[in-house]
């Protein structure tokens, strides 16, 4: 007690909380980094690589933004929350047919909802 009325003595009656919290961005997901980082950034006002940047993706409507999407995709009619993602993640070309997107999906649901986690944090 006597420590933090000394500093605030020393700050000239200002008082500052002991500790201030910093939000850090979550770490990157070794999934992404071995099965999607191929094909997309996720770099705020990053550059599409094959697939677009995945910035700021969770809740965005599909199918909008830079990228040249497929007709399919524009059609589908999708806004990227979780259960879309996770569906989308486990097998984009079964969930949308015409998609340009092919990847096989990724079958373990839990990976996929670290991704979903991840991405959510991408703001």
């Amino acid at each position: 007690m006597m420590k933090s009325i000394s500093m605030i003595a020393a700050l000239g009656g200002i008082a500052l909380p002991a500790t201030t919290a910093f939000a850090a961005p979550a770490p990157t997901p070794a999934t992404f980094t071995s099965r999607c980082a191929v094909c997309h950034n996720a770099d705020k006002g990053g550059a599409d690589k094959v697939g677009p940047d995945l910035f700021g993706v969770y809740g965005r409507k599909a199918a909008t933004g830079k990228h040249n999407y497929t007709e399919a995709l524009k059609k589908a009619n999708l806004k990227w929350d979780d259960a879309n993602l996770d569906k989308w993640i486990a097998g984009p070309m079964q969930m949308v047919p015409g998609t340009a997107m092919a990847f096989p999906g990724i079958k373990d649901a839990a990976k996929r909802a670290e991704l979903i986690a991840w991405l959510k944090t991408l703001k």
